[in-house]
């Protein structure tokens, strides 16, 4: 699943928690075990990004830096197990819509952002990631290219970054609010990284503007559904 996310710039935190629930992990174990593996896979992805300079750092800055005080507030909070899933769930199916029906996005060019609403945008993605640990790259990516902001391929390029800094911040937050990773985390932490590799090599060479908009639609409706009749 990590490289099947990769390849559109994503860590694979609704995979993670999905397959976790599908295991019948503890629900106070899958939060905290799939930041983390969102940030070693998300680590990974950001180092190849940042060698091949596809990281627009300004537009970066604009919505995470907002987002790493909602990332911990949102980690802070524990939700019922059911409404958790649900939660996250209708939250990915909505994502998935926004991509199936963007098509003007495909061609853009590059232009400013903002930063009030790239602020604005980042603080909620960040909310997010860590009130549901999946990291915020599938709220984020959606949002932008749904606003016309950037195509897909660049807003996929920054979402790695994005999910890597909120990872952190979201872990820290269920750590304080009592939750603790699974003891096989290092175990799994290899698997994620492998699929990164592989997944970013396929992302960054093969993957066009509507292949990849139309492959991130398909892995959020997926991990959408799967989250709701968990």
């Amino acid at each position: 699943m990590s490289l099947l996310y990769a390849t559109v710039g994503q860590a694979g935190g609704t995979a993670f928690l999905a397959i976790m629930a599908f295991a019948s992990f503890p629900a106070a174990e899958m939060r905290p075990t799939a930041l983390f593996l969102n940030i070693v896979a998300a680590g990974y992805a950001t180092w190849r990004l940042h060698q091949r300079a596809a990281i627009e750092r300004t537009t970066l800055l604009r919505v995470t830096l907002p987002s790493l005080v909602t990332a911990l507030a949102g980690g802070l909070l524990v939700l019922n197990g059911r409404v958790y899933f649900i939660l996250t769930g209708l939250l990915l199916v909505a994502a998935a819509a926004l991509m199936a029906f963007k098509r003007t996005v495909d061609t853009l060019e590059a232009r400013s952002i903002q930063l009030l609403p790239a602020a604005a945008v980042g603080a909620g993605a960040g909310f997010v990631s860590g009130l549901t640990g999946v990291g915020g790259g599938v709220f984020l990516t959606p949002f932008i290219i749904a606003l016309g902001w950037m195509s897909p391929r660049r807003a996929a390029a920054l979402s790695p970054p994005f999910i890597l800094c909120n990872s952190v911040m979201g872990l820290l937050g269920v750590l304080l609010a009592g939750q603790e990773l699974t003891r096989d985390t290092a175990f799994y932490s290899f698997g994620a990284l492998a699929g990164a590799i592989v997944g970013s090599a396929i992302g960054l060479r093969w993957m066009s503007e509507r292949d990849t908009r139309y492959a991130l639609g398909v892995i959020l409706l997926f991990a959408g559904i799967r989250l709701i009749y968990r």
